[in-house]
């Protein structure tokens, strides 16, 4: 009988980066090691944010099966799967809703895998289901009220919801590489009227004086990261944010993932205008960041959208996940897609009510869904 057990490890400096790497693969860029620990290094991550690293290890037999981004939290802020309403509804009947769990990355709406299992395990399901279940029982020993694992893979919210936790869906946009080999090809499914609209909005964009540049990895020099942290902090205030990634992250995110971190920026002479932050995985770009300084037609679409898509085409990428929200994306031809989450709460007073809850939600994000792809501006061959 194999004898399992969990244990939960405050740094990410404590779990060796080639098992956390073997667990993790090479795919999504925002479960590599080098990545938590930019976050811990620039203090990103930790008391000062309200995001705890308690990253969470599962054993058998004493061999690492199992890893998961675990964080405690004792608020709802950077994790953009909202349970504030829970929360408050839990403390007014007299709970005590923080501090809860989070398997997440922090800041950053991208989906993939959270219960990161071993490729040498044969039963990769079995090894989820128990990692789940153990997850329950830490958060019952810790006394959390919850745990809550946010953007997850089918996969993770499928073994989790058979242990019990509850599962929620909800949408983002993404763009999918139909094998195009230009960017004109990917026009060329677009409705006439919707190709002209694309054009039009990159011609103007392109028309302003700007020069656009694509750096990645050390090729962003610290003056880049100035002017891109300028860029960021100006947008969190515009959003009534808070600046959770400190000054230091950036650099230290190029210095660590090297050509993974694409770096796209306008340019008006010499001096950066725009920004747009991106991590390149095997299979998918993901944009996270954005920022400008002044008001140029269409710049937010061409850096974030376009640009996003011919970096894709160029590379050989299958998609970009352009972050969250933003119904004006399905134009652009980034298309409504689910995303999911699973919830373990404890209290059964409050669990019931958020299970019927994500039910109600979960229909009317189908609906919505639905009615979305209406939008859709490819030809009715091409629409999938």
């Amino acid at each position: 009988m194999t004898d399992w057990s969990l244990t939960l490890h405050a740094s990410i400096a404590e779990i060796d980066p080639v098992q956390w790497g073997h667990c993790a693969g090479d795919d999504n860029p925002f479960v590599a090691h080098d990545f938590f620990l930019a976050l811990e290094e620039s203090r990103s991550v930790g008391p000062e944010s309200g995001w705890l690293p308690r990253y969470a290890v599962l054993r058998g037999d004493g061999q690492i099966v199992a890893l998961a981004p675990l964080f405690l939290k004792a608020h709802s802020y950077g994790e953009y799967v909202f349970d504030h309403g829970w929360a408050q509804a839990y403390e007014q009947a007299g709970g005590r809703y923080y501090p809860k769990a989070q398997i997440a990355i922090p800041f950053s709406p991208v989906s993939g895998g959270r219960l990161l299992v071993s490729p040498d395990m044969p039963d990769a399901e079995t090894i989820r289901g128990l990692f789940a279940q153990a997850l329950q029982q830490a958060c019952e020993e810790l006394g959390l009220s919850s745990v809550h694992m946010t953007f997850c893979s089918e996969d993770d919210q499928n073994a989790a919801v058979d242990r019990g936790w509850l599962p929620r869906i909800g949408l983002q946009y993404h763009w999918e590489n139909r094998g195009y080999g230009t960017f004109d090809d990917f026009l060329e499914t677009l409705s006439s009227r919707k190709r002209k609209a694309i054009r039009r909005e990159r011609r103007e964009a392109q028309s302003c004086g700007l020069v656009f540049r694509t750096r990645r990895g050390d090729e962003i020099t610290e003056a880049d990261w100035d002017g891109f942290y300028a860029f960021y902090q100006a947008t969190i205030d515009r959003k009534w944010g808070q600046a959770y990634l400190t000054r230091a992250f950036f650099s230290q995110l190029s210095e660590r993932l090297g050509t993974r971190v694409v770096l796209m920026q306008a340019l008006a002479g010499d001096r950066p205008v725009a920004g747009a932050l991106n991590l390149a995985g095997t299979s998918t770009l993901f944009g996270r960041n954005w920022g400008c300084e002044g008001s140029w037609p269409f710049l937010h679409f061409e850096l974030c959208y376009y640009r996003a898509i011919d970096f894709a085409i160029e590379q050989g990428l299958s998609r970009v996940e352009a972050g969250a929200q933003g119904e004006h994306k399905i134009q652009r031809g980034y298309l409504p897609r689910l995303t999911r989450s699973a919830h373990f709460i404890r209290d059964p007073a409050l669990a019931g009510p958020v299970a019927a809850f994500l039910e109600q939600e979960r229909e009317a994000i189908l609906r919505e869904r639905d009615d979305l792809r209406s939008l859709s501006p490819f030809r009715e061959e091409n629409i999938s």
